[in-house]
């Protein structure tokens, strides 16, 4: 299928690593001119270059951090007027709320809520006022199910949800969509780290605890970042323009509930 967005404009945070990255890819395959940005210039610059040599396609990268004024301008700069948008920040470690201090609170709120809605704020006009634009939050599963070990993640991304249920059924009439990715157990970095964080708590080696969340998903796996690239290129696609203000799993069958 032909997802119409070839040469539209995306702007992918956290397109570095990960599912960000594999989103990435899939968008420069579709014809998209991508440019990626996150806090490591190494690491951009290799998983640049290593789309280009995937997909033919050039990608631009720019050292941004979504939290911060001025990583959103530099951001906005490398990528003036983007089509689509992709908000995606790492998730804080697992740990007791008793234990959070209130500058965690504020950091968890500025990466996972504040930042994703200033960036929402300074191209959604750009977009309704072209016709087109599709913006995407990779946010987490903890949104419908909340971990009791991830209280930082369970409330800043409940807000930036709530924020979107709002403003996407105002967007929609311009073809201006906004949805919210809901991930599951994922092979990737952020996994990774959530598992380390478990290790004091738990009592289990990093070995144990991989293994048994694995397995003890529905699908039997965790999720591989290309699975849910592929995902977030439809919902950027052309053919997407009626899904909006939605809250979408990708999760292998591990939320339990009818809705």
């Amino acid at each position: 299928m032909d997802m119409g967005i070839k040469g539209r404009r995306a702007l992918v945070f956290g397109g570095s690593r990960g599912m960000g990255r594999a989103t990435a890819q899939c968008l420069a395959g579709e014809g998209v001119l991508v440019t990626i940005a996150a806090r490591n210039p190494e690491t951009l610059k290799a998983a640049a270059a290593d789309i280009t040599a995937a997909t033919g396609a050039p990608v631009s990268y720019v050292v941004a951090d979504i939290t911060q004024e001025a990583g959103r301008a530099a951001a906005l700069a490398a990528c003036p007027h983007p089509d689509i948008l992709i908000n995606n920040a790492d998730g804080p470690k697992p740990g007791d709320f008793r234990h959070v201090e209130r500058d965690e609170w504020i950091a968890a709120i500025d990466s996972m809520m504040l930042g994703p809605i200033a960036m929402i704020r300074a191209v959604v006009d750009g977009m309704m006022e072209r016709k087109f634009g599709r913006i995407v939050n990779i946010s987490s599963r903890s949104v419908k199910s909340p971990q009791g070990e991830m209280p930082l993640s369970n409330s800043a991304r409940l807000g930036l949800v709530g924020f979107v249920a709002g403003l996407s059924r105002q967007t929609v009439r311009h073809n201006v969509t906004i949805n919210n990715l809901l991930p599951g157990v994922f092979a990737t970095d952020a996994q990774k780290n959530h598992i380390l964080g478990m290790l004091d708590e738990t009592g289990k080696t990093y070995e144990q605890l991989w293994e048994e969340r694995g397995r003890g998903n529905p699908a039997g796996r965790f999720g591989r970042a290309e699975e849910a690239g592929a995902y977030i290129t439809f919902i950027c696609s052309d053919h997407a323009g009626y899904i909006t203000g939605q809250n979408l799993m990708i999760d292998g069958g591990g939320y339990a509930g009818t809705f």
